[in-house]
């Protein structure tokens, strides 16, 4: 009872910040695609990744994520293009989105060290669902729950901006720029499903060599929404030998910006711990383990999210590059 009745609080938690959270993932660290259109052709050769993610593992209804992604480079490095798609279930909530997103990239500078600015850009369609078969009325024939699955199908976009060099990158984006404009109700006048808001991301980080074996990579991510408390993630990572990245990130809310949010809703901290580790040149193999640093922890299973990346090298590009970012 106690584990319903906590679930039920954070569902209750999402349904009235009038605001939905983007599916809470770690393993972006290793592809930036999934919260930046701007990150397409970063890698040049094209690039396919995928992961699956099962969030506070031991709860019934608990999120439920997965997405498949690919990218790569042409027009000699100076067009990215890339394709996204994404499944996401939290109760009887669920999204399901697939966009193209395509990035201009700028090269600055030739000599020495070098650099790229890239915008991107992203549109798509989603689905958002809910299933009132896996909602229970307080009241028996209340007619705000539905008796079945209703969706809606809406377009959406979004944009970005990711500068890079071999040592340092900084980007921007913003998504979920069209559903807000979008009015959708059920002809039977039951729950509307939710429109999502839009969600802003700013990302930094850099990579020192220690020696020729060992490398570090500290960075960050603030993320924001309207209705919601804002996040950041603190991540550090060492790479050793080219072959395993091993890190971590600390979650927590962030008071910057002013927000009305409903009583009682807090921001929650969380610890996750992550490897990558590079089966060849080619196959990438990624885990990441959240733990919770609130109440929840103490009554599911973490949060468990499997990763894997796969390079197919392009006939132009016969020089070996090491993507860091």
């Amino acid at each position: 009872m106690k584990r319903i009745a906590l679930f039920a609080s954070l569902v209750f938690a999402f349904l009235t910040a009038n605001g939905q959270q983007d599916a809470q993932f770690s393993q972006y660290i290793f592809n930036g695609i999934y919260i930046n259109p701007a990150y397409a052709g970063y890698k040049q050769d094209m690039y396919l990744h995928s992961f699956a993610r099962s969030q506070w593992t031991g709860l019934n209804g608990a999120p439920q994520t997965y997405a498949v992604a690919g990218d790569v480079a042409v027009n000699d490095g100076t067009v990215g293009l890339g394709l996204l798609l994404s499944h996401d279930q939290i109760g009887a909530q669920s999204t399901t989105a697939a966009y193209g997103n395509a990035a201009y990239r700028i090269e600055l500078g030739k000599t020495g060290e070098t650099s790229w600015l890239a915008f991107g850009i992203g549109f798509g369609i989603l689905q958002s669902g809910l299933d009132g078969t896996k909602l229970y009325a307080a009241q028996a024939g209340d007619s705000n729950v539905p008796l079945g699955f209703q969706s809606a199908i809406l377009p959406d976009a979004r944009i970005g901006v990711l500068y890079t060099t071999d040592h340092f990158f900084a980007g921007a984006s913003i998504d979920n720029l069209l559903p807000q404009y979008m009015h959708i109700t059920t002809s039977d006048q039951s729950l509307t499903v939710v429109i999502p808001k839009p969600h802003r991301y700013f990302t930094v980080g850099a990579l020192f060599a220690l020696n020729d074996e060992t490398k570090i990579k500290p960075s960050i991510l603030i993320k924001d929404t309207q209705g919601a408390p804002t996040s950041i993630d603190l991540n550090a990572f060492v790479l050793l030998n080219d072959k395993l990245w091993l890190g971590g990130t600390y979650r927590t809310g962030l008071s910057v910006f002013k927000k009305n949010l409903p009583a009682g809703l807090s921001s929650s901290s969380a610890l996750v711990a992550m490897a990558e580790f590079f089966v060849n040149k080619d196959l990438r193999i990624g885990y990441a383990f959240d733990y919770s640093l609130n109440k929840l922890g103490s009554y599911g299973y973490g949060s468990h999210e499997l990763s894997i990346g796969f390079s197919i090298k392009s006939k132009r590009n016969d020089v070996s590059r090491t993507c860091y970012f």
